[in-house]
């Protein structure tokens, strides 16, 4: 824990004075409590583990570190499952055998054609996928780089054909194997080679090799900083508290897993229903605050909203044994007591995002059920309730992977960020990876660091027990979705909330996938307005006003409304220019009451001992 500054909470010391008008959840919290081993009543699984499992888990993670965390058995199983099927499947082998003397034929005819024109480029025999943009640029037309991209895209397409539509292959292994050969062939692709990439080969007589000579300074200085923990080249321009998350407000309630932020106002009248945001902790809560242009924080405080935000402090190996219901408990209704005594009597907008949406749709089932109406309405971003469709992650998530992870997780107490983070990046291989290594290393280029990939590069950790429960009976099991998961010993369900709920979905998420986030109007009995828009995860989030070329759909089903199917609401549902955060504000407003004087920052018998925002937790490496 970071030692306490003048502008962060008072210490234990210090709280022991503390006037007795403050609630006992505000001197609790005032200041962080000493970690204990074993606080939640568990004594660590490695403390009483047999030899036998203790190897087994040792060699488990030894081998996760060389494979990235993904399971060899797993991987092992999809490549079983499909050979087996497609060696008893003739019917199968012939059509890939005449797929390929097609393809052959193809390339044959273009390259016959191509010489007939004296080397001028005509039809492509194949085109890239929409979002392959790797063979874009007009110089890949060129002899015979035009031939040697049309037969890559060929061989990926006849793989395709290869791995799918095997009959009596489990979904599951088809999508994992068809992944894996994606991932294989992307690896030898050739644009990722300066022997085979025209745009590079031109950059570098262009050059005279300089290019060159800069994608190995750039790599070298990458690999130190790797090395050392250091975060990427340009990260250091942007420092939360001064040019990002810089929204005035203090920290007016803190405990071991949380520090509660409340805004200052920016109107002379607020709504008397305060607004307490959940965020994701598999990241840091300022996505949602990053620089005053973009920040959604500052954008509802000046559409006169008191807002909260929870900002998550980042697990360590002495946090291993911390639950999912930890993150309920000290997180979620920690936080909405605080606010209670705070602002005591109206209830309470809260919103959720990604992970954090997850959490507040546990809460908040749990509250309906203990008939705990606190909850105004409930706003759910790229967050999903039901896991049956959350995209290519469901690739990572089977028996044998989680068990792979989980011995992991169990070696070091919780999940790196760098293991996290190589997850992410393989869904998005192309993007994220390989044409960076071209840009960075090939053309000797840098990007511009911008506040949302200075934010992407402030990873935290994950805490084993937690992270091992919420794959396990979400995803896994979608124990949410169809009424097991138990909240105190007793299950919950979604059904149960009786808040409306406002959900958004973003078009090219690939980590809550928008039809995997639409499932919230199959799970819910009241009015669910539900937005779809421009970007992927995070940048359809935060999606301002102003920012160019945004736009979104909106609708409500109310509660006594048929259920529309995703992509027939996507085709009935007219597209709307600009950001959809006014629609936010104005769906809020319409289920606020009359606006009144804003309440104080945390209770006034506090006023001497709130730090200011954005707080100490934010700083945790």
């Amino acid at each position: 824990m970071p030692a306490v500054s003048s502008r962060t909470l008072p210490t234990s010391t210090e709280t022991a004075s503390a006037p007795a008008a403050i609630p006992a959840i505000f001197r609790e919290g005032l200041a962080p409590p000493p970690a204990a081993a074993g606080e939640f009543g568990q004594d660590g699984a490695h403390a009483s583990a047999a030899v036998g499992d203790v190897l087994d888990k040792s060699l488990h993670a030894l081998t996760a570190r060389m494979t990235g965390g993904l399971s060899p058995a797993a991987l092992a199983g999809a490549y079983f499952d499909w050979a087996a099927h497609i060696a008893l499947s003739p019917g199968k082998q012939l059509q890939l055998w005449d797929k390929a003397v097609r393809k052959t034929l193809r390339l044959g005819r273009y390259v016959s054609q191509t010489a007939l024109r004296g080397g001028e480029p005509c039809a492509a025999c194949i085109e890239a996928l929409p979002q392959d943009n790797r063979f874009r640029d007009p110089a890949w037309m060129r002899p015979p780089f035009d031939i040697i991209h049309q037969s890559f895209l060929l061989t990926q397409q006849w793989w395709h054909n290869a791995v799918t539509d095997v009959a009596g292959v489990t979904a599951q292994h088809e999508r994992a194997l068809d992944f894996t050969v994606r991932q294989l062939l992307d690896v030898i692709s050739p644009a990722n080679y300066l022997a085979t990439n025209p745009e590079v080969l031109d950059k570098t007589v262009s050059e005279g090799g300089a290019n060159l000579m800069r994608g190995v300074q750039n790599f070298w200085e990458d690999w130190e900083r790797r090395m050392s923990g250091k975060p990427p080249v340009g990260a250091e321009a942007y420092e939360p508290g001064v040019n990002l998350a810089t929204t005035p407000g203090k920290v007016v309630f803190r405990n071991r897993l949380i520090e509660l932020i409340q805004y200052t106002p920016t109107t002379a009248t607020v709504r008397p229903e305060p607004l307490l945001i959940v965020p994701a902790w598999i990241m840091k809560y300022y996505i949602l605050d990053l620089s005053a242009h973009n920040s959604m924080v500052r954008y509802l405080v000046d559409q006169g909203f008191t807002v909260f935000m929870i900002s998550w402090k980042n697990p360590d190996a002495e946090d291993r044994d911390l639950t999912l219901n930890d993150y309920r408990t000290l997180g979620v209704m920690a936080a909405l007591d605080a606010i209670a005594a705070i602002v005591p009597g109206p209830r309470v907008h809260a919103m959720g995002y990604c992970l954090g949406g997850t959490l507040l749709s546990i809460a908040a089932a749990a509250m309906a059920r203990d008939e705990d109406d606190r909850l105004a309405s409930v706003t759910l971003l790229a967050a999903q309730t039901d896991f049956t469709e959350a995209g290519e992650l469901t690739l990572f998530i089977n028996e044998s992977q989680l068990a792979f992870l989980e011995d992991m997780m169990w070696e070091q107490g919780y999940l790196d960020s760098t293991q996290m983070a190589g997850a992410f990046q393989l869904l998005r291989s192309n993007d994220l990876v390989w044409s960076r290594l071209v840009h960075d290393y090939l053309m000797g280029e840098r990007a511009t660091i911008n506040d949302m990939m200075a934010w992407n590069a402030d990873t935290t950790r994950m805490p084993y027990r937690m992270h091992s429960e919420y794959l396990r009976r979400l995803f896994l099991d979608n124990d949410l979705a169809e009424g097991r998961y138990t909240v105190d010993g007793r299950p919950i369900a979604i059904q149960d909330i009786r808040a409306p709920i406002f959900a958004v979905g973003t078009e090219t998420d690939h980590v809550a996938p928008w039809k995997s986030v639409y499932k919230i109007n199959l799970l819910a009995d009241v009015d669910v307005t539900f937005v779809l828009t421009k970007g992927g995860h995070n940048a359809g989030i935060v999606s301002e006003p102003g920012h160019d070329h945004r736009h979104y759909r909106i609708a409500t089903r109310p509660a006594s409304g048929r259920h529309i199917p995703a992509d027939d609401w996507l085709t009935m549902t007219p597209r709307r220019d600009g950001s959809w955060w006014p629609a936010l504000a104005d769906w809020l407003a319409g289920h606020s009451g009359a606006p009144v004087a804003p309440p104080s920052l945390g209770l006034p018998a506090m006023q001497g001992m709130l730090a200011d925002a954005p707080g100490s937790y934010i700083h945790m490496k």
